[in-house]
């Protein structure tokens, strides 16, 4: 009994993840309640009121052309309702957070990217990405109990983890596009202050704020 509920535990921190550690996303098919990745539709009527009531942006335009140092050239779903984005079309300077329900790192990061949207947004856009979540309306909620107004994607299909495109290996991980749409930077780990955010926006884009 004693091995199995230390196995138990240690399943509990895996699944949960610990605070400024990584969480890994799965490589196995999502199944929840009988959806895969295919069948979980992130633009519902309850999706799009919250989004509307929380005051979550549009998403962006993305009409540049792909680059080979850029952002993968794949079209994610607009959280919530909106236009599809096509990723290797957007140019920066822009930060993309790639975040998920599943993860406790992102809780505590993403209100420090809404603080860093609310007082840099004219200078530096900020997107995030819910990644490889069957959950949607915990992600919902998520996004709008951390204050979130800056527009935000959905890659439940897991194409961020295609060979091909920028690889995912733990969440919250967060791309620094410099304004020509290259890539300068990904941070693998949790961002944990807005004066860190700064200091990397000011090292990999070259911008003082």
């Amino acid at each position: 009994m004693g091995a199995r509920l230390r196995g138990a535990g240690v399943l509990a921190a895996l699944l949960l993840c610990l605070p400024l550690a990584a969480c890994a996303p799965g490589t196995e098919p999502i199944t929840s309640g009988g959806l895969t990745r295919s069948s979980i539709d992130v633009d519902t009527p309850s999706l799009r009121s919250e989004k509307k009531e929380a005051g979550i942006a549009a998403c962006p335009t993305s009409s540049a052309p792909a680059l080979d140092a850029g952002l993968p050239d794949i079209t994610l779903p607009c959280f919530g309702g909106g236009r599809d984005v096509r990723l290797s079309g957007l140019r920066g300077p822009l930060l993309v957070n790639v975040w998920g329900s599943y993860c406790a790192p992102c809780r505590t990061e993403m209100p420090i990217l809404e603080q860093f949207h609310q007082r840099y947004g004219d200078q530096i856009g900020v997107l995030g990405i819910d990644f490889q979540d069957a959950q949607t309306e915990s992600a919902m909620t998520l996004a709008t109990r951390s204050k979130v107004t800056y527009p935000l994607v959905a890659d439940p299909q897991s194409l961020l983890a295609e060979p091909s495109t920028l690889r995912i290996r733990g969440l919250p991980t967060t791309a620094f596009v410099a304004a020509d749409g290259t890539i300068a930077h990904v941070q693998a780990f949790e961002i944990t202050s807005i004066d860190q955010l700064t200091a990397m926006v000011k090292r990999y884009l070259g911008i003082d704020l």
